[in-house]
Order: structure tokens, then C-alpha cells, then sequence
């Protein structure tokens, strides 16, 4: 039963994402890589939330509520503030200039090679961080859901594989024959289905923990596990309280505010106000997302009594326990429509920066909108082809998927964030202190991650075992202690970076000045109520806050 309805499900989104797209010119630039420059706010708000909130996300940070509790949920609420900043600040830069990729605006900002530097390392961390994960995190959800191992008489690890290749396959067909209208549309649906089948997940979990009574539920395991409502991480945490305030940030700004698969969708609006509407609407259904993100990973520490293989299985094996059979094969295709979505966006989104920022510089400046969309999509298959095959080693990854994510980014994240804003800010700061950052700053944050970190941990462990200390809550101390935190390291790196520009443009002014001209192709009127909107949206985030 459960089978049947994920298969039933997952045929009617095709079949209704097909006849919304048939008549969009798929051959032009515009019509692949934006749909046409016609979505509107709701579409954009769906396909935002469902490119963000897939099974790495909801697998991932239901995994780290299972271990830590609601002190998580900070990447989830911040997320609406940098989505609010976004909107009123970045956008109206972004669209009045008509552009359809970040390192577009980073070429016209600084320089070719600028933007070339910046498409690889979009492209590198979409082929060997973002898609893998995002392959594997919902193998595994289905692995788990299903009990695919039983059922097929295979190992978990051949499970993996399989799920890995057949989500893989179905997503190059929707990505790269589909184009962004497909992917938006699809989305919308799906969107619609994760966020009620997400919530059927805690609401079924908590009748479960209160004997079929919801209310008696949450007094349950709002008593049993007070230590799970911390919403102040301390210094052993994955989000100590003080790293809000200088990486969380910053890792928010990065993904909502430069990250290419992301604003893609909002660059397919309409109009600069139907863009900002449609992020105003995903920021505050983001406020609203740790019901479905958070809350099941603390429901699943009850039920499972803290007890399971790996905190990653927490969110499945509680789906597959609460569910019943019909609603499981539902939420399954939904949950199957989340991974497609994230899988293609950054598919499409590969193949926009390499058919518009490389292809055409590097291999034929003369080719057509045509021949710029057919490389696009055979590098959308290599790069799929790739991320395929890596993605079932995920496994070993040792502190769980959704910290994985964030510290493999890191490298990242600090040194484009960087630039675009210090691009956008001043007028006199030329390409090389843009390109210093963008090699320099993913070379300091490597340095960092993978040598001076464990250096100075091995250090104060060893020294404490020489000393007699073998207490493992005060060695946990110690190791948290003996180095910054890395989303601290990602605050100071950022200071850093600026810094570096500031004084290349005082040494080296750039001298002849970016003006920013302003398209016709869309309206770029700014939306009225855009500031009384998101300093709402930005009060009820502070709220939580004050309520835990």
C-alpha cells in the first residue's frame, strides 16, 4: 500500500509538472534557466523552501535535535532574518540589474576572471559537497522508511546505492530536460505536501508519546526532557550560544543571499515585487519550519529512548513507526519530491554557470543561446554523474550529515559572501582583491579546518591525558576549548577577507567605476510593504528566543 501510493503520487506531479511547462520555450536562455521571467510570489516561496528543506536538511537536523535538542533550531529561525535581509537589501540591487547568475554581477563588479573564479567554486561545492549529500541524506530516508534492505534481501550499503542512482537518474531527467519552470512547478506541489506531511510526523509522534492524547504528549515530553528545550548551546554544543552572533550569520547571508541555485528562483520572477513577496512568504514559513525539522528529532529521543545506531536514522525510523502505511508511501513521495527538487536545482543551476560563465568564455564566445543550453546540460550530467557516484561514501562522514554541510561550505561561503558584499558596498575596489580573497580566503579556511584545528586539539587532549584527567565530560571541554569553533572561525576569516579588499582598493583603486544599469525586461518596482513586513517576520524570531 505504502509503495503503491508513493508511486501514484510521485506520477501525478510529473504528469501536472509537464502540462504547466509544455508551452515555455525551453531553448532560450531565459526560458531554461528562468522560466521565462513569469513566476510568481507563491511559486517562488514553494520552490525556495522545497530547494532548501530537503531530506539533508530534514534528516540532517532532526538527527542533531535527536542528540542535542531545540538549541538547533537556530539554523532554521535565523534563516528567515537573512531571507528578510535579503529581500529588502540584495534584491532590488540584484534584479534592477537584469542578472541571471551571481558571478554575472560579479563580472560586471570586477572583472571575467572574477566570475570565472567564483562559477568553479560554485561548481565544486555543488558536485562535491551539496549534491552528494543531498543523494545520500534521502537514500537513506527511503532505505530506512521502506526497510528496503528486508524487503530486497540486499545490505543497507547496496540499499544506499541503489536509492543513490535511481533518485539521480529521475533527477537529470527533471533538471536538465525540464528546465527551472519544471522544477519551480514540481516544487509548489510538493511544497504543499512536505509541509503537511511534515507536520503529520510530530502530530502522529506526540499522540504516540501521550497514549493517543496530542496535549498529553507534548506535558510528556516537555517534562521527561527539559534538557532537550536548552536553547543555549554551551561550549561542547554544535551551535555554542556566542557563534550566533559571528558565522551563524554569516552562513545565512551566504546561502540566502549568494547562493546561485537559491536566487535563481527568485530571478525567474515577474517583477522585483512578485521576488520579494515570494521570499517574505518562505521567511516566515521558515520561522514555522522546527515543527518539522527539530521537533521530531527531540519526539524520536523519547520514543527510541536515546537509542539508535546512528542520530541520522532518528527521523525515518520515527516516520516509519508513526505513519500509517498509506500516509507513509504519501509523505515518502513528498519527501521523494524534496530531494528531486534540491538534486535538479543545483543541477540547473550547474548548468547556468557553466553555459553562461564559462562555456561561452572559455570555449566558444560566439555560441548561441542554443549551443549555451545544450553544454549546460551535458555538464548538468557530468557533474550529476559524479555526485552520484560519491554520494554513498557520505556514510563515513563522522559528525553527522548536517555539520558535514556546514563546515565543508565554510571554505566557501566566507570568501564569496565576501566579495559580493564589498561588491556591492564600495566602487573602488579592483578585481585582484577580489580574486586574492576568493583563492586566499577558501586556502585560509582549509588551513584552518583541516590543520590548525586538529594540531592544537591533539595538543590540549594529549596534555590533559598526560596530566591524569580522564573525565570525557572534561576532555570534551578541553577539545571544544583547545580551538575556535569553526563558525567562529568563519566570523573572524570574514573580517579578514573584507579587510584584505579594503586595503587592496586603498593601495590599488580600481579606475574605471561600476555603474549599475537598470533593466527593462521586468518591473523593478520595490514592493511597499516589504519593511513592515520583514520587521515583523524579525520580531517573531527574536520572540522565540525569549520564549525558550
Amino acid at each position: 500500500m505504502g509503495i503503491l501510493s508513493f508511486i501514484g503520487f510521485t506520477l501525478l506531479v510529473a504528469v501536472y509538472a509537464w502540462w504547466k511547462t509544455r508551452s515555455t520555450d525551453e531553448k532560450s536562455a531565459d526560458g531554461y534557466y528562468l522560466g521565462g521571467r513569469s513566476l510568481g510570489a507563491i511559486t517562488i516561496a514553494g520552490s525556495l523552501l522545497l530547494t532548501n528543506l530537503s531530506a539533508e536538511q530534514i534528516v540532517g537536523l532532526n538527527g542533531q535535535a535527536f542528540s542535542e535538542g531545540i538549541l538547533v533550531m537556530a539554523w532554521e529561525t535565523l534563516a528567515a532574518i537573512a531571507m528578510v535581509l535579503t529581500a529588502i537589501w540584495l534584491l532590488p540591487k540584484y534584479m534592477k540589474g537584469g542578472i541571471t547568475t551571481i558571478p554575472e554581477f560579479i563580472e560586471k563588479r570586477f572583472d571575467e576572471n572574477t566570475k570565472a573564479i567564483l562559477s568553479v567554486l560554485f561548481l565544486i561545492a555543488f558536485s562535491i559537497v551539496l549534491l552528494p549529500t543531498i543523494l545520500y541524506s534521502g537514500s537513506l530516508a527511503f532505505s530506512t522508511m521502506f526497510d528496503l534492505p528486508s524487503l530486497l534481501g540486499w545490505s543497507q550499503s547496496a540499499s544506499i546505492w541503489l536509492c543513490v542512482w535511481s533518485i539521480g537518474l529521475i533527477g537529470i531527467i527533471y533538471a536538465i530536460f525540464g528546465g527551472l519552470k519544471a522544477v519551480a512547478v514540481s516544487d509548489l506541489i510538493n511544497a504543499i505536501g512536505l509541509l503537511i506531511g511534515g507536520l503529520l510526523i510530530p502530530y502522529f509522534g506526540l499522540k504516540l508519546i501521550g497514549d493517543g492524547s496530542m496535549m498529553d504528549g507534548m506535558h510528556t515530553l516537555w517534562t521527561e526532557n527539559q534538557d532537550k528545550f536548552n536553547v543555549t548551546g554551551g561550549v561542547t554544543s554544535s551551535i555554542p550560544v556566542g557563534t550566533i552572533f559571528t558565522g551563524m550569520m554569516i552562513a545565512q547571508m551566504y546561502y540566502w543571499g549568494t547562493n546561485q541555485s537559491i536566487l535563481q528562483r527568485v530571478f525567474g520572477a515577474k517583477s522585483l515585487k512578485e521576488g520579494q513577496k515570494g521570499m517574505m512568504l518562505a521567511a516566515f514559513v521558515k520561522f514555522l519550519i522546527p515543527v518539522i525539522v527539530v521537533l521530531p528529532g527531540i519526539i524520536a529521543w523519547n520514543v527510541f529512548n536515546g537509542e539508535l545506531s546512528s542520530a541520522d536514522r532518528a527521523y525515518p525510523e520515527l516516520v516509519r513507526k508513526v505513519l500509517p502505511p498509506a500516509l507513509l508511501g504519501f509523505f515518502a513521495a513528498v519527501l521523494f519530491g524534496a530531494v528531486l527538487s534540491s538534486f535538479n536545482s543545483l543541477l540547473n543551476s550547474s548548468a547556468t554557470l557553466f553555459g553562461f560563465d564559462l562555456y561561452k568564455k572559455f570555449f566558444n564566445r560566439n555560441a548561441s543561446e542554443l549551443q549555451t543550453v545544450k553544454a549546460g546540460k551535458l555538464f548538468g550530467f557530468i557533474v550529476a554523474m559524479i555526485s552520484m557516484t560519491i554520494a554513498p561514501f557520505i556514510a563515513n562522514a563522522p559528525a553527522g550529515l548536517f555539520s558535514y554541510i556546514q563546515q565543508a561550505l565554510g571554505s566557501l561561503s566566507v570568501p564569496i559572501l565576501a566579495v559580493v558584499i564589498i561588491g556591492i558596498l564600495t566602487k573602488k575596489v579592483p578585481a585582484i582583491g577580489a580574486k586574492i580573497v576568493l583563492i586566499g580566503g577558501v586556502l585560509m579556511y582549509l588551513i584552518s579546518l583541516l590543520i590548525l584545528g586538529p594540531h592544537f586539539t591533539n595538543k590540549a587532549l594529549l596534555e590533559a591525558t598526560t596530566n591524569g584527567i580522564t573525565d570525557p565530560d572534561q576532555l570534551a571541554i578541553i577539545k571544544a576549548e583547545a580551538y575556535p569553533h569553526f563558525l567562529h572561525v568563519m566570523g573572524i576569516l570574514f573580517v579578514i577577507n573584507v579587510a584584505i579588499m579594503l586595503i587592496v582598493g586603498m593601495w590599488k583603486p580600481k579606475k574605471d567605476i561600476y555603474t549599475p544599469i537598470t533593466t527593462e525586461v521586468i518591473d523593478t518596482t520595490p514592493w511597499k510593504y516589504a519593511f513592515a513586513i520583514g520587521g515583523l517576520i524579525t520580531l517573531l524570531v527574536l520572540s522565540t528566543y525569549l520564549i525558550f
